[in-house]
């Protein structure tokens, strides 16, 4: 009976180890692709991204001359006690209806608007670098979700088959027990391990239950059958090389290297606060009384100049805070780098942490089969208790379980290393999804149309994203 019980081991701990891939299995990089297309926060910050390329189309606008009308149609009445009336009061009444066309053109504002063109693309760089810091955190999310699926899987699989195992242990030591081979503490010891195998497998379904979930809440789906990854992604091979590549493209750098620059370009339009403004302003209209014949029209063009001469220190205290911000800006891209630095230094080290517990786990897999066989053998020649194989099952299932858990961290730590980096796109991942080109919108309505080819261009944009 331990003969059979133990080959049971072995055959039940080695499935649950290799595990054959079935027929309809989902990878790693459909669940990456699925996570990307559905994902709700993507969808938001692109949202985000072309309302910052709006701010652009308004800044080009304030370049541009402003035409507007104005109508009004006034009805007056009284009466008047004048030389022309004798002296005596006669009642009057009119109406009269005017019409204006207005064309206003800022010819010079100290450079504010141009400057204010400049901020807005700043803005929408920034935002596109942070559209692609959003598509990394999706990414891992997925990844981190896919992985924690699959160590589920494992360890659940791990440990009905340790229940399945100490079972027969248990059905051994009973039958050994009715013939005098054993004690009856032998039969407890068993029963104990049983009811303590079927708590943890209680507790991994558990973990398996959140993980789905988790999964679901990722990906926009419940995992089916998912297979381990083949192969780790592509890194650099030293740190010193990553961390280079970080702070050249990671895209928080990105971002807030536009910040900054965004933050400059506002100190220069604090200051510009403080210059005259020149406007040109064109007007015709015409004006008639629905009560005779009376009309008249005409137009007339004014050059105006205004500036700033005193406000209570107002534009002094905007170009000091604009500074201020400039120097926070800077810090916040200087702490940044020294946080990316230390996020792949970190990442590398996990990396070569589950590298080294792969190592270590599979030579203490092995040794532990070695060892569970011999005491096997031993057991059948009495020199060992049902306790000796159960704990030797139990070191072998504990190996199994670590390695397990190794190669599921060298894979999150992979993905880790290439998130620190700023390469965890799904344009690097070469993953099959559509590609959203975060230039394309900003190229129909960097000139702010109105109502042209191209503002129907715009309109079928906005339909084919759901948005019109």
């Amino acid at each position: 009976m331990v003969r059979r019980s133990v080959r049971g081991v072995l055959t039940g701990l080695c499935l649950a180890l290799a595990g054959a891939v079935p027929a309809s299995a989902e990878t790693l990089a459909s669940a990456l692709s699925r996570a990307y297309i559905t994902s709700g926060l993507l969808d938001q910050n692109r949202a985000v991204l072309r309302a910052a390329d709006e701010d652009v189309a308004q800044a080009v606008a304030a370049l541009r001359p402003v035409i507007g009308w104005t109508g009004s149609v006034t009805r007056s009445f009284g009466a008047q006690n004048a030389a022309s009336t004798a002296g005596v009061w006669v009642d009057f009444a009119s109406t009269t209806a005017s019409a204006n066309l207005v064309a206003t053109l800022v010819l010079y504002a100290g450079g504010a608007r141009v400057l204010g063109l400049d901020a807005a693309r700043e803005a929408v760089l920034a935002t596109r670098a942070g559209l692609v810091g959003v598509e990394q955190q999706v990414l891992y999310n997925g990844v981190s979700a896919f992985m924690e699926v699959r160590r589920s899987l494992e360890t659940v699989q791990l440990r009905r088959n340790n229940v399945r195992v100490i079972g027969e242990e248990l059905r051994a030591a009973e039958d050994r027990f009715e013939v005098g081979e054993v004690t009856r503490t032998d039969v407890a010891t068993a029963e104990a391990r049983l009811a303590a195998a079927r708590g943890l497998l209680a507790a991994a379904e558990g973990q398996l239950a959140v993980n789905r979930e988790i999964y679901n809440a990722v990906v926009g789906s419940f995992p089916d059958n998912p297979v381990p990854p083949q192969g780790l992604p592509r890194i650099p091979a030293d740190v010193a090389t990553a961390k280079a590549q970080a702070l050249r493209q990671h895209p928080d750098i990105v971002q807030l290297r536009h910040v900054v620059a965004g933050s400059d370009i506002a100190i220069a339009i604090a200051k510009a606060q403080m210059k005259p403004t020149v406007n040109l302003e064109g007007r015709w209209g015409m004006s008639g009384t629905f009560d005779s014949r009376d009309a008249s029209q005409g137009g007339s063009v004014t050059l105006g100049l205004s500036g700033p001469i005193y406000q209570g220190g107002g534009l002094s205290s905007g170009v000091r805070q604009a500074m201020a911000n400039r120097d926070s800006a800077r810090a916040q891209l200087y702490t940044a780098g020294q946080q990316i630095e230390q996020s792949v230094g970190s990442a590398y080290a996990q990396l070569r942490i589950a590298q080294a517990s792969i190592v270590s786990t599979q030579e203490q897999v092995r040794a532990a089969r070695v060892a569970f066989e011999g005491i096997r053998e031993e057991a059948t020649l009495g020199a060992r208790t049902t306790l000796d194989v159960l704990d030797a099952e139990q070191e072998l299932l504990d190996a199994l379980a670590a390695q397990i858990s190794a190669e599921v961290d060298q894979t999150l730590a992979a993905y880790a290393v290439l998130a620190s980096i700023g390469e965890l796109t799904a344009e690097r991942l070469a993953l099959d999804v559509p590609r959203y080109d975060p230039a394309a919108y900003y190229d129909l309505v960097k000139t702010a149309p109105a109502s042209s080819r191209q503002g129907e261009e715009l309109d079928r944009v906005l339909r084919a994203l759901g948005k019109n």
